[in-house]
């Protein structure tokens, strides 16, 4: 026994009290509670986290936590405005610098801001429509400040672009730098922060083809028989309206044409089994355009620019359930969660394969990166612009194209 420890046990034998542990609060306590809570309300959205669940991921107590922060939507606001301003903060520069210096710094500060916020951007690209209205005013500004950045820096560099194809490529640019908080595929900080930054340029320096107003798309006639097909179509629209929480199988029922909720569970098992199986028939779309893409190209590129091609024109077929399928699929129970994750990792995986025999120098991470931005961008455009020609579907392929090969498919 050491002499520590038999002094140690003498006191505790002679009755002698030990001396007291002083456990000091930690400085930055709140940082630490707000990148716990962006962990959480990331992976489980607003709706699935509890204040118990932060406090036990932190090690503390609810009332320690409550001491902070009154309640989680308080919590939950400040981390989202507090990355707004980030960014935002990010885009101030100083004007001496030439158009092309002043656009790669507002990009890199971006790229900067984003790599380490990366979870909290998340909630800001997903979840802010959980936020009450005056908030997200407040975050829509915020965020209106930087693509103003973009454009202005984007306006300055090339005088020859139109206001309309300035708001396209700024939204494009920002979404290539967030999309890495759509997804947890992982690579160090510099050299993604180089791959964001390659991207981004590649799509500054974009000709965007001619402006096309294309046909309107006219969702097919569901037949009334059909209840099964019309149900999941009017829980896709609800979902995305409204958020998936805060709509009930009473009025998914209602918008069906049904008239009681019982009438749903002969179909489906309840609302998350609506979820689970659009979710499905999204994933499903996606990898099963590959074997035949591949089979009927080629080249890798041309198989590539197939799959763009089929991605943009069922994603713009289907608007709302692309974008329930990025805001809600924290909501998929576990098991199915896994099935589609897994469905969804392997078309990435061969979309990447295609890639890096298109581009070898690409790394897989990189590659996977790179497959992300891309279909980020058809998300972002859809919902930023929904049917304006200025973003229509040939454009957004040609995006598509220029974050992946780094230049226009042949």
């Amino acid at each position: 026994m050491s002499v520590d420890n038999r002094r140690t046990a003498r006191k505790a034998v002679s009755g002698d009290p030990a001396p007291r542990e002083v456990r000091r609060r930690p400085k930055n306590r709140r940082a630490q509670i707000a990148a716990a809570s962006a962990a959480a309300f990331g992976s489980l959205g607003y709706h699935g986290v509890s204040m118990e669940d932060i406090a036990s991921g932190l090690g503390i107590s609810s009332a320690a936590l409550y001491r902070h922060f009154p309640s989680k939507y308080a919590l939950f606001r400040e981390e989202l405005l507090r990355v707004g301003n980030a960014m935002t903060e990010s885009v101030r520069l100083p004007e001496e610098d030439a158009p092309e210096q002043r656009l790669r710094q507002v990009i890199d500060a971006l790229i900067g801001s984003t790599i380490e916020n990366r979870a909290s951007v998340t909630l800001v690209r997903w979840e802010g429509r959980y936020l009450e209205p005056q908030d997200q005013e407040i975050l829509a500004g915020l965020q209106t400040k930087v693509l103003d950045a973009l454009g202005a820096q984007l306006a300055a560099l090339r005088p020859e672009l139109d206001e309309n194809d300035r708001r396209a490529l700024r939204v494009a640019l920002l979404s290539t730098i967030t999309s890495i908080a759509d997804h947890h595929a992982s690579m160090p900080a510099k050299p993604l922060a180089r791959l964001l930054s390659s991207a981004c340029w590649t799509v500054a320096e974009a000709d965007l083809p001619p402006a096309v107003a294309a046909e309107p798309l006219v969702a097919a006639e569901i037949p009334d028989s059909f209840k099964h097909e019309l149900l999941l179509r009017k829980a896709v629209e609800l979902f995305h309206e409204r958020g998936y929480p805060n709509v009930s199988v009473e009025e998914i029922a209602t918008a069906a044409g049904l008239s009681a909720a019982s009438a749903v569970y002969r179909f489906y098992r309840g609302k998350s089994d609506l979820l689970s199986a659009a979710f499905r028939r999204a994933a499903e779309r996606v990898s099963g355009a590959i074997g035949p893409a591949v089979a009927a190209a080629d080249s890798p590129e041309a198989a590539l620019r197939a799959l763009i091609t089929h991605y943009v024109s069922g994603s713009f077929a289907e608007r709302d359930l692309t974008f329930v399928y990025y805001t809600e699929f924290q909501h998929v129970p576990p098991e199915d969660r896994t099935v589609l994750r897994n469905i969804q990792r392997l078309s990435v995986e061969e979309w990447a394969r295609l890639l890096r025999e298109v581009r070898p120098e690409l790394s897989p991470a990189e590659a996977r990166f790179l497959i992300h931005a891309a279909f980020a961008i058809v998300v972002d455009l859809g919902r930023a612009f929904d049917a304006e020609p200025f973003a229509g579907q040939a454009r957004v392929c040609a995006l598509m194209e220029l974050v992946l090969f780094g230049r226009p498919g042949k």
